[in-house]
C-alpha cells in the first residue's frame, strides 16, 4: 500500500514517509554494475522541464489533457552536485573523478548509484567549494550527504527500483561512516497539493521538486517521464560588460550585460550580494541566472543573477 501526500501533511509540514511495497532482490545489481566504466561519461537520466503555467487545479494542462499526477512518486529537487557510484568511484556527471575522502566512499555498496552530494538548502556555493576540490578537505566533507533517489544498473520500473532503494538505505544506515541517505518520494492525487508543497519547499530556500512516473524505466538522456518542476526557470549567459552602480551602490558594479547562446543581450541587476558587487565575476564568466518567462523580443523576463558556473558539473 503506498501513502499518498495528502494537503494537510504537506500543510504541517510532515516528515515524509517511505513508501512500502515487496522488495526485489539487491544482489543482481551487483553483477549489472560491473559493467559500467568510470572512465567515460555516466548515461544518466535527465529530466525535462514540467511547466508550472500550464498546470491547475483540475488536474488539466493548457491543451486539456489530464496530467496523471497519482502516476507519479514525487521528491523534493536539492540544490547539490550530481554524482554517480559505478560501484568502486565517485564522479560527476560529466565523468570526472569526485576526490572525496577514502572514509566517505569506503563503505559504500558495490551497486550503481545515482544522487547528489548535498549539504543543505542554500549551500551550494560551499557545496562546490568542498566537492570541487582536488585536495579533500576532511572536516568539511564530513558535512556532505550523499542523497541518492536512483539505481541506473536496474531493470525494473521506478517503483519498484525506489523499493529496492528503500531496502539497502535502511540496512546500509548501520555501516561506520554512514553518508547514504534517501532522498524520499510521495505520491499524490491532485495538482493543488502538488502546487501547495512547491510554494513550501520555494518558501524554504529549495529548489523545486521531481516527478518520476511509476513505470519509467532507467534511460540515458532526456525522457518525458522524468520531469521538474520549479516556480522558475533557469538559463546560462556570458557577461560582456557590466554598468556603475547608482544610489546604494554608488562605487560598486550595478549591473553585468550578458549574452546568451542564442545570441541575446540583455543585463541582470538583482540576485547579487555585495561582495559580488566589489568583486564581479570578470567578463568572459558563464553564469547562471533565473527568469521567468519571454518578453515579445524573447530576452528572459526578470532575469537575476544565480551564480558563476565554474564547470559543467556545477
Amino acid at each position: 500500500m503506498i501513502n499518498r501526500l495528502t494537503a494537510a501533511e504537506i500543510t504541517s509540514k510532515k516528515h515524509l514517509n517511505y513508501i512500502n511495497k515487496p522488495l526485489s532482490p539487491i544482489a543482481a545489481l551487483v553483477m549489472l554494475t560491473l559493467s559500467f566504466s568510470a572512465q567515460s561519461t555516466p548515461e544518466l537520466m535527465r529530466a525535462k522541464a514540467l511547466d508550472l503555467q500550464h498546470l491547475n487545479d483540475k488536474n488539466r494542462v493548457v491543451d486539456d489533457v489530464e496530467f496523471p499526477v497519482s502516476e507519479y512518486l514525487i521528491s523534493e529537487k536539492l540544490d547539490g552536485i550530481r554524482a554517480y557510484w559505478n560501484g568502486t568511484q565517485l564522479t560527476t556527471k560529466s565523468g570526472k573523478q569526485i576526490h572525496a575522502p577514502h572514509w566517505f566512499i569506503k563503505n559504500l555498496p558495490a551497486i550503481a548509484l545515482d544522487g547528489e552530494l548535498w549539504l543543505q538548502r542554500g549551500k551550494f556555493q560551499a557545496l562546490t567549494q568542498i566537492v570541487m576540490d582536488h585536495v579533500p578537505n576532511e572536516q568539511a566533507w564530513r558535512s556532505v550527504k550523499y542523497m541518492v533517489f536512483d539505481l541506473p544498473a536496474s531493470d525494473l520500473p521506478f517503483e519498484q527500483r525506489y523499493n529496492t532503494l528503500v531496502k539497502l538505505i535502511e540496512t546500509h544506515s548501520t555501516v561506520p561512516n554512514n553518508v547514504l541517505y534517501l532522498v524520499e518520494h510521495k505520491r499524490i492525487n491532485e495538482i493543488s497539493i502538488l502546487t501547495q508543497w512547491l510554494d513550501i519547499i520555494v518558501n524554504n530556500h529549495g529548489e523545486g521538486l521531481m516527478l518520476q512516473h511509476i513505470n519509467n524505466y532507467y534511460v540515458a538522456g532526456k525522457t518525458n517521464k522524468l520531469l521538474k518542476l520549479k516556480q522558475h526557470q533557469d538559463a546560462e549567459a556570458i557577461i560582456i560588460a557590466y554598468e556603475k552602480g547608482n544610489g546604494k551602490y554608488q562605487g560598486l558594479m550595478g549591473s553585468v550585460w550578458v549574452k546568451t547562446a542564442n545570441d541575446k543581450t540583455f543585463k541582470i541587476g538583482t540576485g547579487f550580494t555585495e561582495q559580488q558587487r566589489k568583486n564581479p565575476p570578470p567578463v568572459g564568466t558563464t553564469i547562471q541566472f533565473r527568469y521567468n518567462g519571454y518578453t515579445d523580443r524573447g530576452i528572459p523576463r526578470f532575469a537575476r543573477f544565480s551564480r558563476v558556473r565554474l564547470s559543467p558539473d556545477t
